[in-house]
């Protein structure tokens, strides 16, 4: 594609006989038309062209807990130049389902992506064959996308199924790292081709790779046509290697004491009822390097959107380009006395940070409208203008309210959250009180999932409620709900006080969203 580019417009043909005959008194008259002409041409052409869309998508960067504190340049350079979303939901909270909810714009239940391992169908042939070979890349490759992934794909690409020389349908430049987030020390997919990498920071350090690859893809397009780029760093996913020099920033630093931190979980979930409370000190030294580490982890990502924005400046793009900031999913550091982990149905877990920028959004803009991650592929070929019904999406575009002058849209009142648990057929050597069933086992035999913590949830927010309705599957047929007006930390279950008549319709709510698909997802009031 550098070839293209820079062999473009190189030579002009020279008109010549008849034309050599227009004298110069004679196109003066003339030049304010042409010029006007060129300027309209050139207006209309940059109109036709479609907007460049970048997304950026962490990997477990809570919202709640401070998790966009570490990040003032991409507060500035997005938050501030566009709109920030202020609730802002994944469906759910762990990352493979919800990269797939991202990857479909649909629910779990419907891309049948339950959690992150290869039965669960991350990255199986079956997921393969299906829901991915329609996802929002294969559409954006149909409009004449140049298209670019680089990170993080799904935590069981290239392990087994396809290997690292499958490459999904839609993407013209592909490195993607094989397994689960790392810094060091891990293997790609590049375009199909295995590459490993070592420990040297100038060439390995992941986040930084990401950002340079994504660089030099910027410079070889072709001008021509539009690009997309979907940039998925490591941070600030578990081993938490910062770069070295950012390892010693945020030393003082501790997880927030406030909310539910190290509050019981006495009237939730049984998962929730068994962490030691309160929480041992070796509990909370862990979580507090945890948190810092986090925070370390995210100044390269910092830098990556300076870096990219100022790029995009460049080249004369910025101006014409969508960038999208988010994360598959939040977390947690010591709510509820669970050391660190998502897969929660609490806010903490299940609130991500967006902020976007672009095209007809106008800065410093707050919004209050719940948006969902499984918003973000119709929105993003709403902006590539893909015909919306003519996609298999149980997410609405949002571009309507970034962009008001642009669409009319609708704001949803309810939306589904749903989760299905891990465990492990055997019980923990560590923990043989606990039994079989449970996975995500801390030292302390404090267990953060199990195969019974599979629930789904009604969320309602809206000027009336902010409420939120949840179901087990488990052998309590376990309830929980939150008036999170009165209780924004989800310290009590109120269930039991509330009216039999709403629990009733709140039930019948949620089996609609538990078996709805497209147009019946966005209907359900």
């Amino acid at each position: 594609m550098a070839g293209l580019r820079s062999g473009s417009g190189a030579t002009r043909a020279r008109q010549r006989g008849h034309s050599a005959a227009v004298t110069l008194p004679t196109l003066l008259p003339l030049l304010p038309l042409l010029l006007t002409c060129c300027v309209r041409c050139s207006a209309a052409a940059a109109a036709a062209k479609p907007s460049n869309i970048i997304l950026i998508l962490a990997d477990d960067q809570d919202v709640l807990l401070g998790g966009m504190t570490p990040m003032k340049k991409t507060k500035a350079l997005i938050g501030d130049a566009g709109a920030t979303f202020v609730n802002a939901f994944t469906v759910t909270p762990l990352c493979c389902p919800s990269r797939s909810s991202i990857l479909t714009g649909q629910y779990p239940h419907n891309h049948e992506v339950r959690n992150n391992s290869l039965s669960g169908n991350c990255s199986s042939l079956q997921w393969q064959k299906g829901p991915e070979s329609t996802a929002f890349p294969f559409y954006l490759s149909k409009q004449k996308y140049q298209t670019f992934f680089a990170g993080k794909y799904l935590n069981q690409y290239g392990k087994k199924d396809g290997d690292v020389g499958y490459v999904p349908p839609g993407w013209d430049q592909w490195h993607a790292l094989v397994g689960n987030s790392q810094y060091y020390n891990y293997t790609l997919s590049v375009n199909g081709k295995e590459e490993k990498h070592g420990d040297s920071y100038e060439k390995d350090y992941f986040t930084d790779l990401i950002t340079n690859r994504s660089l030099h893809f910027l410079d070889d397009r072709s001008p021509q046509h539009p690009f997309f780029l979907m940039l998925s760093p490591p941070a600030p996913h578990s081993p938490w290697t910062a770069a070295p020099q950012y390892q010693k920033e945020f030393g003082d630093v501790k997880a927030p004491r406030d909310g539910s931190f190290d509050k019981p979980g006495k009237d939730k979930h049984w998962l929730l009822r068994q962490p030691v409370n309160p929480m041992p000190d070796s509990s909370l030294t862990f979580l507090d390097s945890a948190y810092r580490k986090r925070w370390q982890t995210l100044l390269s990502v910092d830098d990556m959107v300076e870096l990219l924005v100022k790029k995009l400046e460049s080249i004369k793009e910025l101006d014409n380009t969508y960038i999208f900031y988010t994360s598959d999913n939040g977390y947690h550091t010591g709510q509820f006395s669970l050391p660190i982990d998502k897969r929660q149905l609490y806010e903490f877990d299940i609130r991500v940070p967006l902020m976007v920028r672009g095209p007809g959004i106008k800065p410093n803009q707050t919004l209050q409208a719940p948006v969902l991650n499984i918003d973000l592929a119709p929105t993003i070929l709403d902006i590539s203008g893909v015909n919306l019904s003519s996609v298999n999406v149980d997410g609405q575009s949002f571009l309507s309210q970034m962009a008001p002058s642009l669409r009319n849209g609708t704001v949803r009142p309810v939306f589904l959250v749903e989760y299905t648990g891990e465990g492990h057929p055997t019980t923990d050597p560590a923990c043989p009180k606990l039994g079989p069933g449970l996975s995500q086992c801390f030292p302390d035999c404090v267990c953060e999932d199990a195969f019974n913590n599979t629930y789904a949830c009604v969320r309602t927010l809206n000027k009336d409620h902010d409420l939120q309705y949840c179901e087990f599957a488990d052998s309590e047929s376990f309830v929980e709900v939150y008036n999170l007006v009165s209780d924004p930390h989800q310290l009590e279950n109120v269930w039991k006080k509330m009216d039999p008549t709403f629990l009733q319709a709140m039930n019948q709510q949620l089996i609609k969203l538990q078996s709805c698909q497209g147009d019946s997802c966005r209907e359900i009031k």
